[in-house]
């Protein structure tokens, strides 16, 4: 009877102690080991298939568990079943307590003995751990809890090849194969006890936009006004399919915007609207690399980025990499939501440093950039758009543009400007956002050599109550998307017998940049010179000059001048025919000057120079003049 009482209150109190699922209590870590490998198998539905596989070993020979529950945060499970390796099958119960979804497990039988090992499986449906948002698959799993006492935890992760290439996934997984048509990955505890695993699939995403700038021109007289298109980077790709009134011209800046330029009227006002796509690429392409003189510019000190600080200065002497600059920031500032709003005031990295705990995008990005750059890591600003789930960070509210900045830093080995959000690496609690960022950003503006210029979209406002001007949303690539140059031509120089000159443009009338362009010029057939143009973004021109050589009876002057340009050509005519009569023409002309020289110094024609010279006098009287 004793045996039975006794036995009766040891199973009551394990029973207690295990029904608190992954969080065993701190008096009861010493009774069982627990060891779990979870498996997270997505189809190419979207639909997850989740297995735990639960291992429970006593570390007493008298106590046993009689039941296990397993609980979920915010985590809807469909299609639960517990079950044994031989595939019997356990009583489970499910209760809901707020967010938490409990699964109670029974086990009929008992497994009584120290070292003597339960072995079992939980297994259930969910549709959210896997969603396809444009055009790619994001797979977000949550992360172990920190008060967890497994013994071992192990989660892999089984994503199908049709998901597409892996865009990136954070954190690294400890191991990778292809098994049967799915990724896997492999991830330890101490992987994901900061953070879950997010992971996205695909080669880019994709977003439509709608921008709206409204110019004006206060003068009196005619002037200029310039506007910041999103421009290409070598994550992103941009297509224009309308800008109304289309721009007068688009230069490329140092730091890689695209300028564009409009003249305007006496008191003017005109409102530009820009529509298209952009396509953000999961790694950088080939794009031209800055100059050293860009790259020396993106290293000094302004107005936000005080580089020459003795704070800023020691940070960076104790940093030194980008790596440490970014867990630095993500850890020291906090993020302040109520400070998110339009006009909000800028602190800059010193007083970044001074409040850490008001800081949002704008100062995790400044004080990463003065960091960096004083470590002599060029760096730079990026305003745009980042697209997310979360209310309070969501980067366009519902009555202003608030965009949001991250950082770039450039890294030599790879030759390109790397992005990096530390913001997001905060709000996230952990997630990384440094060795590669998710396919979610969208550059509208790139600030080097100036930290505040050129100016975002949605800052182009007039009037007191200035209406949204930033529309961005998930979208598919446009059918349109590449650009044939346009060549033109004019005379700059026709003087007979002299060299003919001409001016040609070629001209990007979108939807895309083109990048490289080859300007050929053929002599016939010969190609007599070619000019590389690395980036021509759309609505921009290059201009050049032809010359077009003057030879006696046209023998170094080509029949036809051909221009040559990525699938456009056009012809100018050299008008070699006259250039042939114009050099018979001179020759005859030579010839009648030689042959009256020969002429006149054989005596054979005589010139009266005297007489050709001399004048008759004026006859003022009407009687003859005669001479006494």
């Amino acid at each position: 009877m004793l045996k039975s009482v006794l036995k009766f209150f040891v199973s009551l109190f394990v029973f207690l102690i295990l029904t608190s699922g992954f969080q065993i209590p701190v008096y009861a870590q010493n009774e069982f080991n627990v060891d779990a490998v979870v498996e997270y198998k997505v189809e190419s539905s979207g639909k997850t298939l989740i297995t735990h596989d639960i291992t429970l070993e006593n570390n007493f020979s008298t106590l046993y568990a009689t039941s296990y529950t397993l609980a979920l945060e915010n985590i809807e499970a469909e299609n639960i079943r517990a079950y044994d390796t031989q595939g019997n099958t356990y009583l489970s119960e499910t209760a809901k307590e707020g967010d938490v979804t409990n699964i109670k497990i029974t086990f009929g039988d008992a497994v009584v003995g120290k070292g003597k090992q339960r072995h079992f499986l939980v297994s259930y449906d969910n549709s959210k751990f896997a969603v396809k948002t444009g055009e790619v698959w994001e797979v977000s799993i949550p992360r172990l809890s920190e008060e967890s006492t497994f013994r071992n935890y192990t989660v892999n992760l089984l994503v199908p090849d049709a998901f597409g290439l892996e865009a990136y996934i954070s954190p690294n997984p400890a191991e990778y194969e292809n098994i049967d048509g799915y990724k896997r990955y492999k991830f330890h505890k101490p992987d994901i006890t900061q953070a879950g695993i997010t992971a996205g699939f695909g080669e880019f995403q994709v977003f439509s936009f709608s921008l709206a700038y409204h110019l004006e021109n206060p003068l009196g007289k005619s002037a200029e006004a310039q506007i910041a298109l999103p421009p290409d980077t070598a994550f992103q790709k941009v297509y224009f399919s309308k800008i109304t009134p289309e721009p007068d011209d688009v230069q490329i800046d140092p730091d890689g915007n695209w300028i564009a330029t409009y003249k305007l009227s006496a008191r003017q006002r005109v409102d530009v609207i820009v529509m298209g796509s952009v396509q953000i690429f999961a790694s950088f392409r080939h794009f031209p690399k800055p100059t050293d003189e860009i790259l020396s510019s993106n290293l000094r000190e302004t107005v936000y980025w005080q580089v020459n600080d003795s704070k800023i200065k020691s940070l960076a002497k104790e940093l030194k990499t980008s790596k440490a600059i970014y867990d630095y920031v993500t850890t020291q500032l906090s993020y302040d939501y109520e400070r998110v709003r339009p006009n909000v005031q800028r602190y800059g990295a010193v007083k970044a440093l001074e409040n850490p705990s008001q800081a949002i995008c704008m100062e995790f990005t400044d004080l990463f950039i003065a960091i960096a750059r004083a470590a002599g890591i060029p760096a730079r600003e990026i305003n745009g758009y980042a697209y997310t789930e979360n209310p309070e960070l969501q980067p366009l509210s519902l009555v202003a543009d608030v965009l949001h900045s991250w950082p770039e830093y450039y890294d030599s080995e790879k030759g390109t400007w790397i992005p990096v959000d530390p913001t997001w690496g905060s709000t996230t609690g952990g997630q990384d956002f440094f060795s590669k960022l998710d396919l979610r950003h969208f550059t509208f503006v790139i600030h080097g050599a100036d930290s505040t210029k050129p100016y975002p979209p949605g800052s182009y406002k007039l009037g007191t109550n200035p209406q949204k001007d930033v529309f961005v949303s998930f979208g598919k690539l446009p059918e349109e998307r590449i650009s044939t140059p346009v060549l033109t031509y004019s005379p700059k120089r026709l003087v007979p017998f002299l060299n003919s000159v001409y001016s040609l443009s070629v001209s990007n009338p979108g939807p895309a940049s083109i990048s490289p362009l080859y300007l050929t010029v053929y002599f016939d057939s010969a190609e007599e010179s070619r000019d590389f143009i690395d980036y021509l973004p759309p609505y921009a021109s290059y201009k050049t000059e032809i010359v077009i050589p003057f030879s006696l009876l046209g023998k170094d002057t080509p029949d036809r001048v051909r221009v040559v340009a990525d699938g456009a050509q056009i012809e100018i005519a050299t008008n070699k025919n006259q250039v042939i009569v114009n050099s018979l023409i001179s020759i005859f002309i030579l010839f009648l000057a030689v042959v009256l020289g020969i002429l006149i110094k054989l005596g054979k024609i005589r010139i009266n120079v005297k007489k050709f010279f001399t004048k008759t006098p004026r006859n003022t009287g009407g009687v003859p003049f005669q001479k006494g």
